[in-house]
């Protein structure tokens, strides 16, 4: 699944290491994320999306 997630990251001036402790997680996995190796969790993908303030549609995009 592709995601914007780099991009909203990087527009927060966040490292990975600092959205996985946002969002309690590895920075490992925010790296397989950002890559599209690993799919979030649906509790995980909402995480995200309410730390960006946006939907899950929002960041998550279909293939």
């Amino acid at each position: 699944m592709k995601n914007r997630l780099k991009v909203l990251r990087a527009e927060r001036d966040w490292s990975q290491a600092e959205l996985a402790g946002r969002l309690q997680v590895s920075r490992q996995s925010i790296n397989a994320i950002e890559t599209g190796k690993y799919d979030p969790s649906l509790p995980l993908a909402f995480k995200i999306a309410d730390l960006f303030e946006m939907t899950i549609e929002q960041i998550f995009l279909r293939d």
